[in-house]
């Protein structure tokens, strides 16, 4: 401990901004006397880990060099950094670091009787070096340890650039700057871009380029880790990476955050008209217990009242499918059924898998997710929305990490499995993709209750048994009775809530809606009345289903409730009908010289393109497989609240409900280019 500075009684110290006398030492706390007569009581280690603590008068320690800096220098450089710090502390304390017990100093260097500039000059002397150099060596000892002795000249400099002009630094920093966006080129384009931007703003040849090389490795330091080179993506994703510190999301009971996205599954589906295509896929993920609360396959470009649907899937309970092993039942599960069935008894023929109501929704900046449909669906079920920050999946990260585990753990198992990118694709996907979408959609169903609500997940642990993993629905198990968690479902009249919503006056021939009308015996007391509502000048609030026009809801603004109104044409019809595809309908007769605004004629026309679409392809066929495929999902959704439908025969609405089809134009195929087909073809 010889050099080192010791606390006794009578030691003056600076603590808190004061200073203060050491009046006694008991234990692990030291007694103080400031200057004011106070006294203090503080723990040792308290007072010494302060951060303007110091012994006034005593010697400051050298700080510690670590043993790795000095193994980076050459032998000779540390040796007389060594050397050095062995004199310097014979100047300070007398006796050399290695001096065996009960050595006395020398005369030269005796504190007790040479004063410290004697001690100096007596080490300049016998080191024949400057007393200037023994003091500079002095203060760097001090102020720097070990490390200040070194030789500057061996010492590493981090210099990145090296010894480029600055001005030459600044513009390939800003021309790195200006790749996050753009394709990626190579090193040879960023020379050019450098050499023109320098030209333009100092003149021609002012400032004198590197030769090749040295530019070279110049952009190799300055765009480490950045991607310039690389893939655009991971340079984008690099880009709009936060810089603050990466937190990992907790949540502590389930549907105290549920993250929501959208992005298109790995696999080659058969449409409703034969075409194959890509459809995409919903999910919603609880963090606290990883449980997908629902999946839902719908045709690609989602629309808002998709996101608003999904949330009444999410809430509603699943009921077994027909074909479902007796296992994949809750009662047959780690769920604890028997609570739930006491407080919900549709939960009793359900699929082993929990109903999670969430209180925080985190969705992306999507408009599906930000539209008033949504967020009104979100505050009707009393569910707080939470937006990512713009271009940041990583705040989402578990659903984002939950899509690679479906297309690793059910996709690439499925037929037509495509692979995440045009590399990994085979040369036949598209003969061996068999699966209809609505097959997709009851096998993914079966999976996740089977497969991934019972398969562990190393996410997942609980605090007794934290060397074992737990599966979904044994993490769903251990937080209910932890939290209290009770699912509430929704109403009927909740998920007409959720539908998007129009103000239309009631007519005698009932309320019309983009030249189609609907009427009812029920609209009859509130024909040529106004429903009260100052605001829309007396208008009714009317909801419908844009992927079945066949029906609209009006709010009895006077006796409560909803109204249900018939379209007037439906009988021509009988089938339902998506918006977009009346819109076709509509340009189809303008094309033909029909009055486009006459109900009528414009049913005539939809009629025909419903029934010619079953017959063969064509654009018709394209747009109402797309309608039809739209209609399957929401018509699935809303189950009666009174029972779940008992498990024994399919229902006939959901054997007659189509699949997704592409949206318009024609699919081009996903194979890869081939050169030796295109050389025979030739």
């Amino acid at each position: 401990m010889r050099g080192r500075p010791l606390l006794t009684v009578g030691d003056r110290v600076v603590f808190g901004g004061l200073e203060h006398t050491v009046v006694a030492v008991a234990g692990t706390t030291v007694r103080l006397l400031s200057a004011a007569g106070e006294p203090s009581v503080v723990l040792a280690a308290y007072l010494f880990a302060a951060a303007d603590f110091e012994v006034i008068g005593s010697v400051p320690v050298a700080p510690l060099t670590s043993q790795g800096l000095l193994e980076g220098l050459p032998k000779r450089v540390a040796e007389a950094a060594c050397r050095w710090e062995r004199h310097l502390i014979e100047v300070e304390t007398g006796l050399p670091p290695d001096a065996p017990e009960g050595s006395v100093p020398r005369p030269a260097y005796d504190p007790g009787c040479r004063s410290l500039a004697e001690r100096e000059k007596a080490k300049a002397a016998e080191l024949k070096a400057g007393l200037r150099t023994v003091q500079r060596m002095r203060r760097r000892y001090r102020e720097q340890g070990l490390w200040g002795l070194v030789d500057g000249r061996y010492a590493p400099k981090p210099r990145p650039t090296g010894n480029v002009d600055s001005r030459i630094v600044q513009a390939t920093v800003a021309a790195i700057e200006a790749q996050t966006g753009t394709s990626t080129g190579t090193k040879a384009r960023m020379l050019r871009q450098v050499e023109r931007s320098l030209t333009e703003e100092y003149g021609e040849a002012v400032v004198a380029m590197p030769s090749r090389a040295t530019f070279y490795r110049l952009v190799d330091a300055l765009s480490a880790g950045r991607h310039t080179f690389g893939s655009a993506v991971t340079r984008r994703q690099t880009a709009n990476r936060p810089s603050g510190v990466f937190t990992a999301t907790v949540a502590a009971r389930p549907g105290e955050q549920v993250q929501i996205d959208t992005t298109p599954l790995d696999v080659m589906a058969v449409m409703d008209d034969g075409v194959l295509g890509r459809t995409e896929l919903t999910i919603a993920v609880d963090i606290a217990t990883r449980t997908i609360c629902a999946a839902v396959l719908h045709p690609a470009g989602a629309k808002a009242v998709d996101a608003a649907l999904m949330l009444a899937r999410m809430v509603v309970p699943e009921p077994v499918r027909p074909g479902w092993d007796a296992a994949l039942r809750m009662s047959a599960s780690r769920i604890p059924h028997g609570r739930l069935v006491d407080i919900d008894t549709r939960l009793e023929l359900t699929a082993a898998k929990p109903v999670i109501v969430p209180d925080t929704i985190v969705v992306d900046r999507g408009k599906v997710y930000l539209s008033e449909t949504f967020l009104r669906a979100c505050r009707t079920l009393g569910i707080s929305v939470q937006p990512c920050h713009p271009r940041s999946p990583a705040e989402k990260g578990v659903v984002e990490r939950t899509f690679s585990s479906i297309n690793s753990l059910f996709v690439q198992h499925l037929a037509g499995y495509t692979g995440r990118d045009r590399t990994r694709r085979g040369s036949d996907v598209e003969t061996r993709a068999v699966w209809p979408v609505a097959d997709l959609q009851d096998l993914l169903d079966e999976w996740i209750v089977a497969g991934w609500q019972m398969r562990p997940h190393e996410g997942l642990r609980h605090p007794l048994t934290p060397d074992r993993a737990l599966s979904p629905n044994e993490a769903y198990a251990a937080m209910v009775a932890a939290a209290g968690y009770v699912p509430v479902t929704p109403t009927g009249e909740d998920y007409i809530e959720m539908l998007p919503s129009l103000w239309r006056g009631i007519n005698d021939y009932g309320v019309q809606i983009d030249y189609r009308t609907y009427n009812s015996a029920a609209l009859a007391p509130y024909r040529r009345q106004a429903s009260g509502v100052t605001a829309q000048r007396g208008a009714w609030e009317v909801h419908y289903d844009p992927y079945d026009l066949t029906r609209i809801w009006v709010r009895d603004h006077h006796k409560g409730g909803w109204i249900t109104a018939e379209w007037t044409q439906l009988p021509l019809i009988r089938q339902p009908f998506a918006d977009f595809t009346w819109r076709y309908a509509r340009t189809v007769a303008a094309a033909r010289g029909v009055d486009d605004t006459k109900e009528s004629s414009v049913a005539v026309v939809l009629a025909g393109i419903l029934k010619r679409a079953e017959e063969g392809p064509g654009p018709e066929r394209r747009a109402t497989a797309k309608a039809r495929a739209a209609t399957a999902m929401p018509r699935r959704l809303p189950i009666p609240l009174q029972a779940l439908p008992v498990a024994d025969e399919p229902d006939e609405d959901e054997e007659a409900t189509a699949t997704p089809a592409a949206a318009g134009g024609e699919i081009v195929p996903f194979g890869l280019f081939d050169p030796f087909a295109e050389g025979d073809e030739q």
